[in-house]
């Protein structure tokens, strides 16, 4: 793994916002809108997280097995990559970059065990041509740099010893994977932004030390402005149309198994 993010494949792959919420054109052909597109990835962001819990792998892996689906969404449409093996395959790649390897058939033993539909449930062989698929889909590159350590160093030298503190920020890095942010922003500025929210909510006055970073604060702010969008569509789901009365455990936090009516539009995907 490159040592410094600056020169890594991750930096060199970094995005504009624009280039990150596009429906490919396959997708929309089939009638699937940007808001759906969102929506369908945050949904397959929780399964990815759900089935990392149950094959029992550390929060880094989960992170990276999303980065790894959020960017082949910026590059392939959920016509020609299903969603549903994108996201387990995603996971058992990122293990295995992670060094941090899951087998393949304890995958699948969770796969079929956490997934109702028969349809669905995956075997050895599709997760594994899944996989050269999804290598092939991002040129080979597997680096991914995250805020976790940044954040533990910059809250250090930001001399904060709150424990509610420290835990709120690392829970909104968690949060930040239920958007694009790692595929637009330095892992740095996701940290700052995340520090940044953690001080408002907990009343904690560090804008001295914000001061002599010399950090573009826009950008901060504008990361955090993007992460309460995100979390206030999260809170309003009910008023998608689309939507069943399911939006109560996503609101929730709760890990749905594909009763979204827009997820039944992936039916006509295959």
């Amino acid at each position: 793994m490159a040592a410094n993010f600056w020169t890594s494949s991750h930096f060199e792959q970094l995005l504009d916002p624009e280039e990150v919420d596009v429906v490919h054109q396959l997708d929309k052909d089939k009638g699937l809108t940007l808001e759906e597109f969102k929506l369908i990835k945050m949904h397959m962001t929780n399964c990815i997280l759900k089935l990392a819990q149950s094959v029992k792998v550390r929060q880094r892996v989960v992170a990276t097995a999303v980065t790894y689906m959020r960017r082949v969404y910026t590059r392939k449409s959920m016509s020609e990559y299903d969603p549903r093996l994108i996201a387990p395959t995603c996971l058992y790649l990122a293990s295995k970059a992670e060094e941090s390897t899951v087998q393949a058939r304890l995958l699948v033993f969770y796969i079929k065990k956490l997934n109702s539909d028969e349809k669905y449930r995956y075997e050895i062989k599709e997760i594994l041509e899944m996989e050269m698929k999804i290598l092939e889909a991002l040129n080979y590159y597997l680096v991914v740099f995250h805020p976790y350590r940044t954040l533990a160093q910059l809250l250090q030298d930001a001399g904060i010893n709150d424990m509610s503190m420290t835990q709120l920020s690392w829970g909104l890095v968690n949060d930040t994977y239920k958007m694009d942010l790692i595929l637009i922003h330095p892992p740095y500025l996701i940290a700052l932004a995340c520090m940044y929210i953690a001080s408002v909510h907990r009343e904690k006055d560090i804008t001295t030390w914000f001061e002599e970073l010399h950090v573009d604060m826009n950008v901060v702010r504008y990361s955090f402005f993007r992460y309460k969008k995100t979390t206030k569509s999260i809170c309003n789901i009910k008023k998608c149309p689309f939507l069943t009365s399911f939006h109560r455990k996503l609101a929730g936090e709760e890990h749905l198994h594909g009763d979204f009516r827009f997820l039944r539009k992936l039916q006509n995907f295959r």
